[in-house]
């Protein structure tokens, strides 16, 4: 997958029901949202077979949020791109941030062993904010302990 330009990455989350951003009603005030999920898939551009992956998607909002059912598509339609973990993983925290200009995001993506060796991915806008919780991205996938 190659980078885009923002009009090209609005154009992508319009073909999974985005027509406009979702207004933060709470934009004076600074806190994280975490999605979560177990069920991430894309297609090793080498063997053909499917990788998958715990991803974990924390972010601050500022203007805008992201909506869970129009993320849930965007993600689903990695599982039919050929793509490798480390530039899924970077492509998705970066094309967050260019759209939705959070204040800050991080993405971990915990991808199940293929050879016996996981490998953990891990993207973020820069420093978190200093005055808020942000917890640790620990995570139960078995496949997250060190070697």
């Amino acid at each position: 997958m190659e980078n885009s330009d923002k009009s090209d990455f609005l154009q992508d989350f319009a073909d999974y029901g985005v027509r406009m951003k979702i207004a933060n009603p709470r934009k004076d005030q600074q806190y994280m949202i975490r999605f979560t999920t177990s069920e991430f898939a894309s297609i090793c551009p080498v063997t053909g077979q499917p990788d998958f992956a715990c991803l974990i998607i924390d972010y601050i909002p500022n203007l805008w949020l992201v909506e869970s059912s129009v993320l849930r598509r965007y993600l689903s339609s990695f599982s039919k791109q050929s793509i490798f973990q480390e530039d899924c993983t970077v492509t998705i925290g970066s094309r967050l941030a260019e759209v939705f200009e959070p204040h800050w995001l991080r993405i971990g993506a915990y991808w199940y062993p293929r050879g016996g060796i996981p490998i953990n991915v891990f993207w973020q806008t820069g420093e978190p904010p200093k005055a808020i919780w942000i917890p640790n991205q620990d995570t139960n996938c078995h496949h997250t302990q060190q070697l």
